[in-house]
């Protein structure tokens, strides 16, 4: 039987096709699964579109019994490297005079930012920079230099916004924090050498401290933030400022800061108060925080329950002296609208006060000047208290 030879060129001609094809195709998905993919999940518009975003995280994230296992291919640097490049090494330098020789000497102080506008608003901790009368240079992830202005702080978060003239940088994206939950993984992001260079570090977030307020006191001010993440990882120090990013590297909070009994507390302010916050950066009003002028305990189940207290939710004004005038503020407008130690305010605006919405936040949703509605619990009886802001 005689073979066709033009058979066995088409039959070869299929074979080599076919390899070429098994050759280039796996080649190819290698080359989208390392390179493609992480680059959908780290760009801040491909990252919003729901079918990228899920093809991403089903190739890349392996999920069994609420374990998170990351592919060998993938390192903290690949999955945060869009946060990685918009985040910044602050350089603050001053002079300060020494109390004993009335000599003035140069102080300097390294902090970490993160770029959070592509026209060069960069967003820190306060804690991070010296804020008196200092100069401030910005080193990017490329290795550049820039001048920067101090906008101003947020007396309520406590962030500081720097701005610097440089078109095109690499902003960071931003997650929803209130789809946060304890136990996720997360990674920081630090910057506090001499030059450029990040440095990583992973943990978990290990609580929701909703009724942590940053005034640093025993008591909640009406003046400052309440709730924040809590995470657990080594030197935060080295972080402060810096950026926290989820497995999609986007921003779920800012490394802060306060001081209490002595020692310094960290913990991390969410991103949606951080997009907040940015509100008030960008229109430069930040002296439109309102005042209310009132320290007060965020009441909760337990405590309700440990001081025999009727209602378990709220705001207590309190002092633990028991005097008006450590309760309530001189001249401000809360004294003026006739709140008394003992108080419990139960709603503003007809919103009610609890865990999830306290005084302080639920107050900072207006502005200086407005009017707004207290419901307050006064002995055995509900009234309703106007305070102008």
């Amino acid at each position: 039987m005689k073979v066709n030879p033009s058979k066995i060129k088409k039959a070869f001609k299929l074979v080599v096709i076919a390899g070429i094809v098994f050759v280039v195709g796996g080649a190819g998905g290698v080359y989208f699964d390392q390179k493609v993919l992480p680059f959908i999940r780290t760009n801040r518009y491909l990252s919003k579109i729901d079918f990228l975003k899920h093809v991403a995280e089903n190739v890349t994230v392996i999920k069994t019994t609420e374990q998170i296992t990351i592919k060998d291919g993938e390192s903290v640097n690949e999955i945060s490297s869009q946060a990685s490049n918009a985040t910044v090494n602050i350089v603050s330098m001053a002079s300060q005079k020494d109390p004993a020789t009335k000599l003035s000497k140069k102080i300097d102080k390294e902090g970490t930012g993160v770029a959070v506008t592509s026209d060069g608003i960069i967003v820190t901790h306060r804690g991070a920079i010296i804020e008196k009368d200092a100069v401030y240079k910005i080193s990017l992830y490329d290795g550049s230099y820039y001048d920067a202005t101090l906008i101003g702080v947020d007396s309520f978060t406590d962030l500081a916004y720097l701005k610097i003239s440089a078109p095109n940088l690499t902003a960071i994206s931003f997650g929803d924090s209130s789809t946060a939950q304890a136990g996720k993984k997360l990674v920081a992001i630090g910057n506090t050498f001499g030059e450029y260079q990040n440095r990583f570090a992973t943990g978990l977030l290990s609580n929701i401290n909703r009724i942590f307020n940053l005034s640093g006191l025993t008591l909640a001010s009406s003046e400052k933030y309440e709730g924040v993440f809590e995470m657990d990882f080594n030197n935060q120090s080295k972080y402060l400022g810096g950026p926290i990013v989820n497995y999609n590297g986007e921003l779920i909070g800012i490394v802060g800061k306060v001081a209490m009994n002595g020692q310094d507390y960290y913990f991390q302010i969410p991103s949606n108060e951080v997009q907040e916050s940015m509100k008030f950066a960008l229109d430069g009003k930040f002296d439109a925080r309102p005042i209310l002028g009132a320290y007060y305990v965020s009441i909760s189940k337990e405590y309700a329950l440990v001081n025999d207290l009727k209602l378990d939710y709220g705001a207590l004004i309190y002092s633990p002296s028991g005097k008006q005038g450590l309760a309530i503020i001189a001249n401000s407008p809360a004294e003026k609208a006739g709140l008394k130690i003992n108080d419990i305010i139960t709603a503003v605006n007809d919103k009610e006060i609890d865990i999830n919405n306290p005084l302080s936040n639920l107050i900072n949703q207006y502005r200086k000047g407005d009017q707004i509605e207290l419901t307050v619990k006064r002995a055995e009886s509900e009234i309703k208290i106007p305070v102008n802001l």
